[in-house]
């Protein structure tokens, strides 16, 4: 029987036309989860992440460094690339800046070379976090055998180590100051095997040449980056007690 004065041949198309018009609709639902599920992956969720697995107030600050350190970056080596930012409804700087705050969320519960990076890269696996990000952070860990081929991966192991170490030297500042720091007191301690001996030395001389980038360029241009969060590392000289002189 027709179908409101159609003929059969029309309730073919019309049906047709139906189906096709519910998989459109259907694709678009489904392409519209996929962005709301990107856009999930943002600065925010980034902390949330890092401070439900991380407790420990040095480590955040750590995370805090090397994010600063790969936002400047974002800005320097990263080139015309945008793609996988865009994909995910994040510019570079946001990108690069998220891998650098997350690298260790997961190292104050997995800390042996067994479990970190991999504990963590299980986690966001399980989380929906893309490809992009978590590659970066198991490539930040020589022992992975995950290789650095982007230069998002390359910035990312060349600012882990020496963001640590330019805040270990602002430490013992007198003024715990990251002002008081420059790229001739980083040198001079980097001689120093006594000194931050946690810190690996050949990482960070290979992270400025992976890069190719002069060291010393290199330590500047990231204890600038430094200084521009020197409040939230605590490393303004406030925390500093002064003692005002008697009169």
């Amino acid at each position: 029987m027709p179908i409101c004065g159609t003929s059969p041949v029309d309730v073919k198309v019309k049906m047709h036309e139906a189906a096709s018009c519910a998989g459109e609709n259907q694709n678009k639902a489904g392409r519209s989860r996929g962005r709301q599920a990107k856009s999930m992956i943002d600065r925010e969720s980034a902390w949330c992440l890092l401070t439900e697995f991380t407790q420990s107030e040095s480590l955040r600050k750590h995370a805090l460094a090397v994010e600063a350190c790969m936002r400047a970056c974002s800005h320097k080596f990263s080139g015309s690339e945008n793609s996988e930012a865009s994909a995910m409804g994040l510019s570079k700087e946001d990108l690069w800046g998220i891998v650098g705050l997350t690298h260790d969320f997961d190292y104050e519960k997995y800390p042996s070379l067994e479990d970190h990076p991999y504990k963590g890269n299980e986690i966001l696996k399980q989380r929906g976090w893309p490809d992009v990000i978590m590659r970066a952070i198991m490539s930040h860990a020589e022992y992975t055998g995950v290789t650095r081929d982007t230069p998002m991966e390359k910035a990312l192991f060349a600012c882990d180590e020496l963001a640590g170490f330019i805040t270990a030297v602002a430490l013992i500042k007198p003024g715990k100051s990251l002002a008081e720091v420059d790229t001739k007191s980083v040198r001079k301690r980097m001689k120093d095997k006594a000194f931050a001996r946690k810190v690996n030395r050949d990482d960070i001389i290979t992270g400025a040449a992976t890069l190719g980038v002069d060291l010393d360029e290199h330590i500047a241009f990231c204890i600038e980056a430094l200084q521009g969060i020197a409040d939230k590392l605590g490393l303004d000289g406030s925390a500093v007690v002064r003692v005002e002189p008697a009169l």
